[in-house]
C-alpha cells in the first residue's frame, strides 16, 4: 500500500507517534510518504520504502499569515498524482484533516478517489479544536474523514462530548517499539549524574503550562527533603525559565539538571529511578510509556488517558491533579524501599509491553482497509 502520512515534524507526541508508525509500516512492506514542512525529528534515515516531501510555503506580502493549509493541500494533490499514493493518514485534526479533505476534493474533481484516516491526538481536540474560532472547522474535518481514530478512550469521550460527531471513532492507543529499548547498558554512566546514594527523578515534556512544571519541582522538593536525590528535567518550553527560578528560590538548583531537548532519552531513562508526570491533562501519556519500557515507575496525575497507561499500584501511582503531597508520598513509598522499587521497575516494563508497536500497527492496517470501503 502507498500511504501518505501528514504530521507535525517536532518532538511532540503526535509527531513522534506518526513517525514511528510510518517507519513500522515501511518495515512491513508499505511505501510511506511523509508530507510536512520539515523532516520529522525521529525520521533519521530514509529508505526505499520511506520518502519525505517538504511543504514549502512561499512568502507573499499580501498575506499577514502565510497559508500553510493551502500549501499543504496543494502538495498532497501533487504527491498523490506523482507517486500514485493510495491513502492519506493525517495526524491532528487542524490543520491536517482540513487540508486533507481539500486535497481529496481537488483529486475527486480529476477522477481520483483517495480515502483519508484522521488520528486525533489531544490538544487538537481539547485545546485548539474546542476554541470557538476553530470548532466548526474541526467538526467538519472529523466528520468528512473516512475513518477516525483517537489515541485513548478518554480522548474519544472528550471528542464526542465537545463536538457533534457523526463518524464512529476507533480507539487505537499510542505505542512503543520495544525492540529499540532492548539493550542493556554495561555502563549507563549514572555516576556522572548522581552519587551512589542518590535517587534520580526524571521529567520529560514540552514545558507547557498543561504539564504543571511547578508541581514537578514541588514534588521533587519534598522528595529531596526526605532522601538524597537529583532531578533531571528534559525538554524546552515556556515554563522552563520559571522552573529554573523556582529551583534557585528553593535552593535546590545544585540538585536539578536541565537538559533541554535531547535525542538521548534512552540513556537518561537508563539511570532514572522514578518518572514524574503531574499534568493537568494528557490524551495518552507517551512520555510515561517511554519511561515504563525503560523500567522506570511513574508518579502521575489521574487524568485523561494516563490511567489507561499507568496502572495504579503496579507500574506506579496515580494522584488527583495538583495533589503534590500525595505524589511525593507515593514517590517516597517506592524510593525508600529498595525491594519495592525493583518490583515496580519490573512491573513498569511489563505494563509497557502491552503497547508494543507490533500489536498496534495491524490495527491501523485493518482500519486502512476499512477506509477503502468507506471512501
Amino acid at each position: 500500500m502507498k500511504i501518505a502520512i501528514v504530521c507535525y515534524p517536532t518532538f511532540g507526541g503526535s509527531g513522534v507517534v506518526a513517525t514511528e508508525l510510518g517507519i513500522a509500516l515501511a518495515n512491513r512492506g508499505h511505501e510511506v510518504h511523509f508530507i510536512t514542512y520539515k523532516q520529522p525529528v525521529r525520521l533519521a534515515l530514509l529508505s526505499s520504502n520511506i520518502h519525505f516531501h517538504e511543504v514549502f510555503v512561499p512568502e507573499y506580502p499580501l498575506f499577514h499569515y502565510q497559508p500553510y493549509e493551502l500549501a499543504l493541500s496543494s502538495k498532497l494533490v501533487d504527491m498523490v498524482k506523482l507517486h500514485k499514493i493510495e491513502l492519506l493518514h493525517v495526524h491532528y485534526a487542524i490543520p491536517h484533516a482540513y487540508a486533507g479533505y481539500m486535497a481529496k476534493k481537488m483529486l475527486q474533481a480529476e477522477g481520483i478517489m483517495i480515502p483519508m484516516v484522521t488520528t486525533l491526538h489531544g490538544t487538537d481536540i481539547t485545546l485548539v479544536g474546542n476554541h470557538p474560532f476553530y470548532k466548526p472547522a474541526v467538526t467538519f474535518s472529523i466528520n468528512k474523514s473516512d475513518v477516525v481514530t483517537s489515541v485513548s478512550q478518554s480522548l474519544k469521550e472528550d471528542t464526542l462530548r465537545l463536538f457533534d460527531i457523526k463518524r464512529e471513532i476507533d480507539v487505537v492507543p499510542n505505542f512503543i517499539d520495544i525492540s529499540k529499548y532492548d539493550h542493556d547498558f554495561t555502563d549507563c554512566q549514572r555516576s556522572l549524574m548522581a552519587d551512589e546514594d542518590e535517587k534520580i527523578i526524571t521529567h520529560i515534556s514540552n514545558f507547557r503550562p498543561v504539564k504543571r512544571i511547578q508541581d514537578v519541582v514541588n514534588v521533587f522538593y519534598k522528595i529531596q527533603q526526605e532522601m538524597p536525590a537529583k532531578l533531571m528535567m528534559v525538554g524546552e518550553g515556556p515554563e522552563k525559565e520559571m522552573a529554573e527560578m523556582m529551583c534557585r528560590d528553593l535552593n535546590i538548583e545544585d540538585r536539578v539538571v536541565f537538559f533541554g531537548n535531547s535525542n538521548e532519552i534512552d540513556k537518561i531513562l537508563c539511570f532514572s529511578d522514578l518518572f514524574l508526570l503531574p499534568s493537568e491533562t494528557e490524551s495518552f501519556g507517551l512520555a510515561a510509556l517511554e519511561a515504563m519500557i525503560s523500567g522506570v515507575p511513574v508518579i502521575s496525575s489521574n487524568t485523561g488517558g494516563i490511567p489507561e497507561v499507568n496502572e495504579h499500584g503496579f507500574s506506579g501511582y496515580l494522584s488527583n491533579v495538583g495533589d503534590v503531597s500525595d505524589m511525593a508520598n507515593n514517590a517516597l513509598s517506592i524510593l525508600k524501599d529498595e525491594a519495592k522499587l525493583l518490583q515496580f521497575k519490573k512491573n513498569a516494563k511489563e505494563q509497557a509491553f502491552k503497547f508494543d508497536i507490533h500489536k498496534i500497527v495491524p490495527l491501523y492496517e485493518m482500519l486502512y482497509n476499512k477506509a477503502f470501503e468507506m471512501a
